[in-house]
């Protein structure tokens, strides 16, 4: 298995999460979409962000080769939100997620990530399968989501 690695599309530089990202993923994490469709997770300082990325993504990037990645607008180098592969409890096909600040909401940019991802699971970490969970009621992420993919 290939170790996660950086990609790009045309607007979007894409890298695996680092504990430097810590302030990020703690803004991130508190925005009131999050706590609504994917869970408070009650991360409350850069401390408990930093013990976050490490219990979470670095822990899954050892086992798997691949983990959480941080979406970049390369116009600007703003960090607009993350993009990933996620194993989830109880689930047998890995699951394709994300989550962008609410000012990035509704400019592809989620689309746009999630599809370059599905190719670099397929070409780098050797995946023929994942699926892409939500809730009923998030209709934005319901317009993005791609339901179980076979390669």
């Amino acid at each position: 298995m290939t170790a996660s690695t950086s990609f790009q599309t045309r607007r979007l530089f894409i890298r695996p999460i680092t504990i430097e990202d810590a302030s990020f993923v703690l803004e991130l994490m508190n925005t009131p979409l999050w706590i609504q469709f994917i869970g408070d997770r009650n991360v409350r300082t850069i401390e408990e962000a930093e013990a976050y990325i490490k219990e979470k993504a670095f822990a899954q990037m050892e086992r798997y080769g691949y983990t959480n990645n941080v979406v970049i607008r390369k116009e600007d180098n703003t960090k607009l939100g993350t993009c990933g592969i996620y194993h989830r409890e109880g689930k047998d096909i890995p699951d394709i997620g994300f989550a962008f600040l609410p000012n990035y909401h509704g400019r592809g940019y989620a689309f746009e990530s999630a599809s370059k991802l599905i190719q670099v699971a397929y070409r780098n970490y050797g995946l023929n399968e994942l699926s892409g969970y939500t809730l009923e009621e998030n209709l934005a992420s319901k317009k993005t989501s791609f339901g179980t993919f076979r390669f």
